[in-house]
């Protein structure tokens, strides 16, 4: 099976969420929006707005396997995780997993809405007073709840705190090693003040980035750098 991902090109976003799965997993893709040779933005526009497609995406990113085509970071996962052994076999645990994905969302849906509190569309700089204080909420906050929340599933993890569910990698801890790795970027000064109450997040994080498949992925120009137009941007002005 050779996979499809199709994101906007030029930015981490929410596909590199799936391209971490596949690239963890050694997996055939490609990545259609920053490959020309298979269409890049312009086969993503087009698949997005089929008209007449029967279940047509929302928004990128989504996954072509074969005939299937999902979108949703959690959704794909769902379905790549048994097919990149990335999750469980055993169905409670799957769902344990997929639950911890769909978290992992929330944290990053917020992450985002702290520099666009008013809306997608508008620009930062229309929204600065408001981000301001929307950022000193998201810092104080839900900044350690978020990440205060994954440490205590880590310590309560009966097969050990070296991963989020069961004994080994799963989506969930690639997803997690992405967003600390977004947070990072985006409020350094705030996760250096939390870090020490977060050291078996961070751990797994290190961990993560230390496995061959990923160790070359990060090494790689496939590795998109964080930018001002991604999901996890860096304004110091909201970090203070």
């Amino acid at each position: 099976m050779r996979y499809e991902l199709y994101y906007w090109p030029q930015i981490p976003g929410r596909g590199e969420f799936v391209r971490l799965a596949l690239e963890a997993a050694g997996a055939d893709y490609v990545d259609v929006g920053n490959d020309e040779s298979a269409g890049g933005m312009q086969a993503v526009l087009r698949l997005l707005e089929d008209a007449g497609a029967e279940r047509p995406p929302f928004a990128p990113p989504f996954l072509k396997a074969g005939d299937v085509v999902l979108a949703q970071v959690a959704n794909i996962l769902q379905f790549l995780g048994p097919r990149l052994k990335l999750v469980a076999r055993d169905p409670a645990m799957a769902r344990w997993t997929h639950q911890l994905q769909l978290t992992i969302a929330d944290a990053v849906a917020e992450s985002h809405d702290v520099h666009h509190p008013i809306g997608a569309g508008e620009y930062y700089e229309r929204q600065k007073p408001e981000a301001r204080r929307r950022a000193s909420e998201f810092r104080e906050q839900r900044l350690p709840k978020f990440l205060g929340y994954f440490e205590r599933v880590l310590a309560n993890n009966p097969r050990g705190p070296a991963h989020l569910a069961g004994a080994r990698l799963s989506y969930a801890d690639l997803s997690l090693f992405h967003l600390l790795a977004g947070l990072r970027y985006a409020f350094p000064n705030a996760m250096r003040r939390i870090g020490p109450d977060i050291p078996r997040a961070l751990a797994l994080a290190s961990r993560v980035a230390t496995r061959p498949n990923i160790a070359a992925y990060l090494a790689s120009p496939r590795r998109l750098p964080f930018n001002e137009n991604d999901v996890f941007r860096h304004y110091p002005e909201l970090d203070p």
